[in-house]
């Protein structure tokens, strides 16, 4: 049970896919607002629109939450999590509850049954349009008619909503955020409260959970402001109290647009469009789903299209949803701490922060107003300086989860030690848990797989004398006699044949080195870059480039 004077928030999302950046800065102080106070935090899923819900976007939805740490009270159950005395918590499953609390509102007159066909709202549109007037439904009529002359409707077969009867009056809003404003009369019509399918609206089912899971803090976005007032007057009809609002800035690029996925849609069109490609790169996506794609703008790939479709044509994919900067290899911690500064701040030039310090000093008094603007360098800064100062043994555990699951290709090829060495390597150089594996791909791939960058054989394989393929033949014979295929060993070796053939230059022989093993110029540290590859590989690889001449 929920004690009376406990404050009690809740994040309502719907599964339409993985959850965006914006909704989990809802959801981040939504928990950390009822965290600080000794309150309980609820999740619950808003599936009652059938074309954009799925069972797994809800799953998606739970799984990017966990990966954040925000853990819930009561709410569906994941791994432990969830449960609780007010269920169910996806609102497909209460549509008994719904039901009851309409029939309420069509006893007491506070709604009624409406049978306008979607075309005859449409031309009602058109009509107030053409007029230049806003549209506002007229449903003197059908209040009229009556509870008894619509049930005889309905058994006849006919279609129906129900409208809420909005009584007459301005609606003033308090909000601890964005202040006082009240909607004059007239602005709200008899909006609908139960679709023709069956099932309610967002308006209706909100107000209904909200109440009988005793929420008292509502913290959303702000594109709901104008919402509220007919929450509010839901409220008021059905006897239910009305909780305490809050509206929370908006996310948006910096450039002031809002962040969406079509900004991945953008990105993957103006690639097709550099390379005026009229066909999907094989492996992609599938020619139904690519010529509706290509023959209609509003028309978006689905998540799994998008990325293969990227990946063939080497562009990156701005991330937008959680998933997007778990995949890209950020941290849990820097994006919860990121998106609290993302229009709350707690003051005194504090920038830095965890989860712990979020719940204690997390208010509303300091949210702001306008929107916040995603500064996608600060984040990468924010996600650098945490990488860089984590513990050596914490950035192996982390690199090696991320490894796990999105690149096991690593994981299959790499020994334990291998890996363990790449990732100390790599730590110092890394901006996400991302970059080691995407800068060291050539770690992976068949030795007969590596090609080698035309502007690194000119510059450092075929100039000077002796040129670089000249070290290469003469370290050929020196590595294939190294008996202990250890750093320590590998580094003696070459740097004595650099004293002797270079000068003491190192440079001069570890490069063509470098550029032999994996195809460029960049690599771990040449030592750490032998011992990892192993011997086998080394001398295969360093054969293929003589072997080409």
């Amino acid at each position: 049970m929920t004690p009376a004077n406990q404050i009690v928030t809740r994040f309502a999302p719907s599964p339409s896919g993985h959850l965006h950046v914006g909704g989990a800065r809802t959801a981040l102080f939504c928990w950390a607002f009822a965290r600080g106070r000794g309150g309980k935090f609820i999740l619950r899923i808003e599936d009652t629109d059938q074309k954009r819900s799925s069972d797994a976007a809800s799953v998606g939805f739970l799984k990017d939450l966990k990966w954040l740490g925000i853990d819930w009270d009561e709410g569906p159950v994941l791994d432990g999590i969830g449960g609780g005395d007010h269920g169910p918590y996806f609102q497909s499953e209460r549509l008994d509850i719904y039901h009851r609390e309409l029939q309420r509102l069509l006893d007491s007159g506070h709604a009624y049954y409406a049978f306008d066909t979607p075309a005859e709202i449409d031309a009602q549109r058109a009509a107030a349009r053409a007029s230049g007037v806003a549209f506002r439904y007229d449903g003197t009529a059908a209040r009229a008619a009556g509870n008894a002359s619509a049930q005889a409707r309905i058994a006849n077969g006919e279609a129906a909503v129900i409208r809420f009867a909005t009584p007459p009056g301005p609606v003033t809003i308090v909000d601890l955020v964005l202040g006082e404003a009240t909607i004059p009369h007239g602005e709200i019509d008899d909006f609908v409260i139960r679709k023709a399918d069956g099932f309610p609206t967002y308006h209706f089912a909100v107000v209904v959970d909200d109440e009988l899971m005793r929420v008292t803090h509502v913290l959303r976005a702000q594109e709901h402001f104008t919402n509220t007032a007919k929450h509010m007057l839901l409220q008021d009809a059905l006897g239910f109290r009305r909780p305490i609002y809050a509206h929370l800035p908006v996310i948006s690029n910096p450039d002031g647009s809002k962040m969406s996925k079509r900004d991945k849609d953008k990105v993957l069109r103006k690639a097709v469009a550099d390379r005026k490609l009229e066909a999907p790169p094989p492996g992609t996506v599938a020619e139904p789903r690519w010529a509706k794609w290509r023959t209609d703008k509003n028309v978006q790939l689905e998540l799994e299209d998008a990325q293969r479709l990227a990946g063939a044509l080497a562009v990156s994919l701005p991330e937008i949803n959680v998933d997007d900067f778990r995949r890209s290899g950020y941290l849990p911690a820097v994006i919860c701490n990121f998106l609290a500064l993302n229009g709350w701040s707690p003051g005194g030039d504090v920038e830095k922060f965890d989860t712990e310090f979020l719940k204690k000093s997390f208010d509303l008094a300091r949210v702001v107003k306008t929107p916040a603007k995603f500064d996608r360098a600060k984040l990468l800064a924010f996600n650098c300086d945490a990488i860089t100062g984590l513990a050596a043994r914490d950035f192996v555990a982390a690199a090696r989860s991320h490894g796990q699951s999105e690149h096991p290709e690593f994981m299959r090829k790499l020994t334990r030690a291998q890996f363990d060495l790449l990732a100390s390597a790599s730590q110092p150089r890394s901006k996400t848990l991302d970059d080691m594996f995407a800068g060291n791909r050539f770690l992976v791939l068949g030795d007969d797989a590596i090609a080698i960058d035309p502007k690194a054989r000119a510059k450092v394989l075929e100039s000077g004398t002796p040129s670089g393929l000249d070290h290469l033949r003469a370290m050929q014979a020196i590595l294939a006699g190294v008996e202990q295929w250890e750093a320590a060993h590998l580094e003696a070796a070459v740097k004595a044949y650099a004293d002797r053939a270079a000068a003491g230059e190192l440079g001069k022989v570890a490069q063509p080195l470098r550029v032999a093993l994996s195809g460029g110029t960049v690599s771990p540290p040449i030592f750490d870059t032998l011992t990892i590859l192993g011997k086998a590989s080394v001398l295969a690889r360093v054969g293929q480039v003589l072997a080409a001449q």
